[in-house]
C-alpha cells in the first residue's frame, strides 16, 4: 500500500530526528492524523517557531532575549564559576543536577581536525574575553571523555591564564558516555569529584 504523498512527505521530514526510523515516524504521524484541526496547527506553529530561536550573547545557550535567565542572574556572575560544556543538553544535564549555581558556556562541539574542527570554528576566543571581562577565578571543563574531549581540555587548559582554576568533572561518567544520558545523582557525583588540571 502506498501512502499518501502528505503523510510520505510528513514522514520523510520526522525521520530527519535523531533516532527515528520509517516505521517510527509513521506510527508518529498516523497518531497526528488522529488530533484535532487547532492541535495540528498549533504543532505546526511551533516548529516552524523554532527558525526565530535565538543564543545567549554571552554562554550561547537558547534563549528567548539577548541575554539568558542564567547569564543575567546576579548570584551566578558573583560566583565567578563557569561550567565549559559541549552543547546545550550538557548543560540541561548539569542544571537538572540542581548541584552547580555557576556560569556556562557553550562550545558548540569539540576540537576534531579530522572534520575540520579547529578553535576558531569553536569561537574559544569567545571563551577566553568572557574569562577575562567577567573576572573568572575557576573553570569546570564538563567535556565528555573520548580522545576529541581530552583534547580539547588539554586545550584549553593550555591557553587559559595561570591564575584561573582549571579542573575537570569527575570521570564517575563512563567511557564514551553522554552528559544528556545520565541521571541527576551520577552528574551530581561527578562535579564532586572533579580533578585540577
Amino acid at each position: 500500500m502506498e501512502l499518501p504523498k502528505i503523510i510520505q512527505d510528513a514522514v520523510s521530514s520526522f525521520t530527519k530526528l535523531a533516532g527515528v526510523g520509517e516505521k517510527t515516524a509513521i506510527r508518529q504521524i498516523l497518531q497526528i492524523t488522529r488530533w484535532k484541526k487547532e492541535d495540528i496547527a498549533q504543532f505546526s506553529h511551533a516548529i516552524d517557531r523554532i527558525q526565530e530561536i535565538k543564543r545567549c550573547e554571552k554562554c550561547r545557550a537558547f534563549t528567548d532575549d539577548r541575554i539568558c535567565s542564567i547569564c543575567a542572574n546576579p548570584k551566578r556572575a558573583q560566583s565567578k564559576l563557569m561550567c565549559v560544556v559541549e552543547n546545550d543538553m550538557d548543560m540541561m544535564a548539569i542544571e537538572r543536577s540542581g548541584q552547580y549555581f555557576g556560569l556556562y558556556h557553550i562550545l558548540g562541539g569539540v576540537l576534531n581536525p579530522l572534520m575540520g574542527i579547529g578553535p576558531d570554528e569553536l569561537e574559544i576566543y569567545k571563551l577566553l574575553d568572557r574569562i577575562k571581562n567577567e573576572g573568572i577565578n575557576e573553570i569546570i571543563l564538563a567535556i565528555n571523555p573520548s580522545v576529541e574531549g581530552d583534547a580539547t581540555c588539554a586545550y584549553i587548559k593550555k591557553i587559559v591564564s595561570e591564575n584561573v582554576l582549571v579542573e575537570r568533572i569527575g570521570f564517575g561518567i563512563p567511557i564514551g558516555g553522554s552528559l544528556e544520558y545520565l541521571d541527576g545523582m551520577t552528574i551530581s557525583k561527578a562535579l564532586e569529584n572533579k580533578q585540577r588540571l
